[in-house]
């Protein structure tokens, strides 16, 4: 007899056992800056100082406010000396927690098969490596998990407060916790669960929800107000109007249907030339999207006339989601990235494992099914997870998966100026700025990379080129300059910072 209890136990067990690669696992990709190169991390006085403060070093200009997560950093910090272990192990118990919470929740609308199912489908989906293996994907586990509970406390518990807080809690962790009360809502007119509350008792919820969001976007406000950056512009956005952005987000829901269900092929990075602008109605991989999108709105519009109310919860949930970071609303830093879909899963695993549930098959036959997706998802998991131990590893991932992207050269470009070969490292960021010639970064890389062989000409033809595609500079010029003090190269750092002074600073 399966329990609610017993299957939250398998499935924190095994949402555990499958990330257990990540313990050996150090820092790598955004880590260094947000971690390594983050002083204030690097005090227990981290741990208040965190809601005072950009999510990013002030220096580099962001504008994301993340307190809680940022807290827990500095509380990883001292508890761990530095060292990444304790970090990891703390993503992955993030993990387990979400992965409990999904099968609470399908439990609650389906029974304990479904709860099961969901649970270890979420637990080893493919899709949520980058989350977990890298560990400022704790945005994403954090944000993920206050959500699953604030749903849970509106929908099952009938909690407007809790909910409410949990709701906060979600929102100081990443900003897609924002869909949370738009998930109740969906729930709600689903008819999953407990009873719908009364019109009285539901605009309690929404008063309650209106205080714990006033409350964190005021602290945000307050916080950033000084802020001297400026969003963010995916790389492949740079230089095109909005309709064509428009275009290029909506066919990215190919990779977004292919990555929830068919999780094969997973990437570090998806951005030029790997994957190039969309200009027209009748380009293909629009058509595709399209197409995609039309068979996903059929799916819930049968789903809801066959009274399959779980299922037309995780079609629509996904697409709730997702919509925040699609850049169909407001374009964002990112075309695509598997992190961004850790939320949007759950959606997924619901839908497949109602839908599963239901199919006319003995329960042997379901389970030995089951048994076999699990496993194989498991297995793609482990697989992937080293992938994220260093900043090598990701580059070597980059250029095998994505060959086309300069984010693959100019990564190796950062590796090689690391180690010591100057030389070498100039010719990556040559190969990237060919690729991609509107990030500034290859050829910060490239300047640095100059002075220190003391090719001076070639350093200021670099940092003139960088001067031109540089919006905000500040931030790109900080983390280069951050970069040689860490190498010892402080001459070379002063002089970046110097020529930052002398054009001003944006």
């Amino acid at each position: 007899m399966i329990t609610r209890n017993r299957a939250c136990l398998a499935v924190g067990l095994v949402a555990a056992l499958v990330y257990a690669g990540v313990l050996r696992n150090g820092f790598a990709g955004d880590d260094g800056h947000i971690i390594l190169g983050n002083a204030l991390v690097h005090q227990w006085s981290g741990v208040w100082r965190a809601f005072g403060t950009s999510y990013w070093p002030p220096a580099f200009g962001g504008l994301l406010y993340r307190p809680l997560t940022l807290a827990t950093y500095a509380v990883d910090w001292q508890l761990g000396g530095g060292g990444p272990l304790w970090f990891h192990i703390v993503n992955v118990g993030w993990h387990v927690v979400a992965s409990v919470l999904v099968v609470v929740l399908a439990d609650a609308w389906g029974g304990s098969a479904l709860g099961l199912l969901a649970g270890l489908l979420f637990a080893v989906h493919p899709v949520h490596v980058e989350t977990v293996a890298n560990i400022v994907g704790r945005a994403e586990l954090m944000a993920t998990a206050f959500t699953l509970a604030a749903v849970y406390t509106a929908v099952q518990l009938d909690r407007p407060w809790w909910s409410a807080a949990l709701w906060g809690l979600g929102l100081l962790s990443k900003e897609s916790a924002g869909v949370a009360p738009i998930l109740v809502g969906l729930a709600w007119w689903a008819g999953v669960g407990a009873p719908r509350p009364s019109l009285k008792r539901t605009w309690l919820f929404v008063g309650s929800w209106g205080v714990a969001g006033a409350a964190c976007l005021t602290a945000a406000f307050l916080v950033l107000a000084g802020a001297t950056g400026s969003a963010s512009t995916a790389p492949v956005f740079v230089g095109h109007g909005p309709i064509a952005v428009r275009l290029t987000a909506f066919s990215e829901v190919t990779d977004l249907v292919r990555l929830l269900l068919v999780p094969l092929t997973l990437r570090v990075d998806y951005s030029p030339a790997e994957r190039t602008i969309v200009t027209s109605v009748l380009d293909g991989r629009f058509l595709a999207g399209l197409l995609l999108l039309g068979l996903w709105v059929a799916l819930a519009v049968i789903a809801r006339r066959r009274g399959r109310r779980v299922e037309v919860l995780g079609v629509l949930w996904v697409a709730v989601a997702y919509l925040p970071v699609s850049s169909l609303i407001v374009p964002i830093g990112l075309l695509m990235a598997e992190r961004t879909l850790y939320l949007a899963s759950a959606g997924v695993v619901l839908a497949l494992a109602a839908a599963a549930v239901r199919l006319p098959l003995r329960p042997s036959a379901l389970a030995a099914g089951a048994a076999c997706v699990v496993a194989l998802g498991a297995l793609r998991t482990a697989l992937r997870v080293p992938i994220w131990h260093d900043n090598l590893r990701v580059a070597l991932s980059i250029v095998e998966d994505s060959p086309k992207s300069y984010q693959g050269p100019m990564a190796s470009a950062g590796i090689f100026l690391e180690a010591g070969r100057p030389v070498q490292a100039l010719e990556y960021a040559d190969t990237a700025w060919s690729i991609f010639p509107l990030d500034p970064r290859p050829y910060l890389i490239g300047a640095h990379a100059a002075l220190k062989i003391g090719r001076m000409s070639t350093a200021d033809s670099l940092l003139a080129l960088a001067d031109r595609h540089c919006l905000p500079c500040r931030g790109v010029y900080e983390a280069e300059a951050a970069v040689a003090l860490a190498m010892g190269d402080t001459a070379i750092a002063d002089s970046l910072r110097s020529h930052l002074r002398r054009r001003g600073t944006r």
